[in-house]
């Protein structure tokens, strides 16, 4: 807990240090003179006096203040004093003073990112892990295994490139060239046209329908098949292929081309039993040898068998699927007269037709059964004893644990000093664009004032992200930076955005704003920061 703090007061500490640093640094260069550079607020912890200024940080963490001679028009002050006041300086140089501060949130964090960018980083390769059986890549021969090098002629070398380079790429042929043991090849892919909506924007890229994560080499097993005669079970887990261990589907496909059609196959699997000890039942994993002949196709084809991902795992108690004899092993096979390829075509389609009456149909160890079926309210309860009925089916597929998934292959991408600031002065102008699109839709009620958060929601930030290691905490601050810097950009009274707005008018029409009017613009700024804190800590505490 002490650590947690520690790393909030650090990332609340620089933050404060920076914007007041700004306005610091620049009422000096414009020769305002200033009496105190306080960071936090409240009595005063430690500090010292150098020259015309005291330097103190203070007991409250949560901001800090530049005082400067002049700043309030019935201030009593010498002649030289007046001479170098704020208010006595022209509008052009209050303006600089007041912009410093927001200025210097919003370019600390290049800097922040250029650390963060240099040297070496490990992220997601391009070699594809799992490929879904109904997308585009499967439709092209993409499968697991395979290294994506180019799209459209552009060289991807993360998985993060690959996916940019799909933006605005959909609904037409996109040729991708690709690694398969060793060998180049270039295969057309049509990718589907994906909306990606998010409070600042919308993207729109192609998805053909391949992830970076690859899968356990589990099958399916049909009824009658060759692996079914040779003994093999759906949801077995492929361990070996003649002797060489498999990892994942990949290694499988990789393992099974190997083999002249026909030539023997020796397998390892593990199979998950049933075991029951006392009133206690569970499943745990045997080992199990298999031999068969190696069948035609790739990959689970080879082996007679099928991919899992339509076979059922498990059927909810009191189910419509229950009701209509579905059980575990089973595998779906079309809905209203359209094939499966994959549960989660299953799932959208469910989730669309709602209560609607669907045709389905599957196939058990007694052949395929068609039904006419409809989904129902099922009671359930959640870990937190809250019950709720939603429509459901009562069908899901094989899951894996953590445990149970291979490791994902990364590469490492090493910038340079100017690549890594190209990054970072690329990365903030993003940044600051989609929290001014986020600003506006909290303004238009398109972006839900739940999310705003206080010291709380900042204190967890900072204990998670410091957890995850000094580029994620980097990554926080700078954040917060910008967040900082556009908030006090805003024209809203008591924020550097209403000073700024007062030494423009003044530089325009030649007079300031009126006192009085200042001061009830203040008293209402006041009010409405005081309502955005409240609401923010209430968010806290209701989180």
């Amino acid at each position: 807990m002490l650590q947690n703090l520690g790393f909030f007061i650090l990332l609340l500490g620089v933050l404060v240090t920076v914007h007041e640093l700004g306005h610091f640094l620049v009422a000096k260069a414009c020769g305002v003179k200033v009496l105190k550079f306080s960071i936090g607020f409240g009595p005063k912890l430690i500090g010292f006096t150098k020259g015309e200024t005291e330097y103190q940080v203070a007991l409250l963490p949560l901001g800090g203040y530049v005082k400067m001679a002049g700043e309030l028009p019935y201030e009593e002050l010498s002649p030289e004093e007046a001479s170098r006041s704020f208010l006595a300086q022209p509008p052009w140089k209050r303006g600089l003073i007041v912009l410093a501060g927001p200025a210097f949130n919003l370019v600390f964090p290049i800097f922040v990112y250029f650390f963060v960018f240099l040297g070496p980083q490990e992220t997601l390769s391009t070699r594809v892990g799992m490929v879904s059986p109904d997308m585009a890549a499967a439709a092209a021969g993409i499968r697991p295994g395979d290294r994506i090098l180019k799209v459209e002629g552009e060289p991807v070398r993360t998985f993060d490139d690959m996916r940019d380079a799909f933006v605005g790429k959909f609904e037409r042929p996109v040729p991708i060239t690709l690694e398969r043991d060793g060998q180049q090849q270039v295969v057309q892919v049509t990718p589907e046209r994906s909306s990606e909506v998010s409070p600042v924007d919308t993207v729109e890229r192609g998805m053909i329908g391949v992830s970076p994560y690859p899968q356990p080499p589990v099958v399916g097993v049909l009824a009658g098949s060759a692996a079914a005669n040779a003994g093999l079970k759906s949801f077995d887990r492929v361990l070996s292929v003649n002797g060489v261990h498999v990892q994942d589907e990949a290694a499988l496909y990789r393992e099974v081309a190997k083999v002249p059609e026909g030539s023997p196959l020796a397998l390892s699997v593990a199979r998950l039993s049933p075991v029951a000890v006392g009133v206690v039942s569970g499943r745990v994993p045997e080992v199990k040898q298999v031999s068969l002949s190696r069948q035609a196709g790739e990959g689970p084809a080879a082996l007679g068998a099928e991919a899992v991902d339509l076979y059922v795992a498990t059927v909810a108690s009191g189910s419509v699927a229950e009701g209509a004899g579905i059980q575990p092993g089973d595998r779906i096979v079309a809905i209203n007269g359209t094939p499966l390829k994959s549960f989660n075509k299953l799932a959208t389609v469910l989730n669309g037709l709602q209560a609607q009456p669907f045709t389905l149909t599957w196939r058990g160890e007694k052949g395929e059964r068609t039904e006419k079926l409809a989904q129902a309210p099922l009671k359930m309860r959640d870990d937190y004893g809250q019950t709720s009925a939603p429509l459901v089916f009562g069908v899901r597929p094989w899951s894996f644990s953590s445990a149970d998934l291979p490791p994902v292959e990364k590469v490492t991408i090493d910038l340079g000093p100017v690549a890594a600031f190209k990054e970072a002065a690329l990365i903030v102008p993003k940044i600051v664009g989609q929290m001014v699109q986020v600003l506006g839709g909290l303004v238009v009620g398109k972006v839900s004032p739940s999310t705003i958060g206080g010291p709380i929601m900042m204190y967890q930030l900072a204990a998670k992200s410091a957890e995850q290691g000094m580029d994620s905490f980097l990554n926080l601050m700078a954040i917060i930076s910008i967040n900082l810097g556009v908030m006090n950009l805003l024209p809203i009274p008591v924020l550097d955005g209403f000073q700024l707005l007062s030494a423009v008018w003044e530089g325009i029409r030649r007079r300031p704003i009126p006192v009085r009017v200042r001061e009830v613009a203040n008293m209402v700024g006041l009010a409405l920061l005081l309502l955005l804190m409240l609401l923010a800590v209430t968010n806290d505490v209701t989180r």
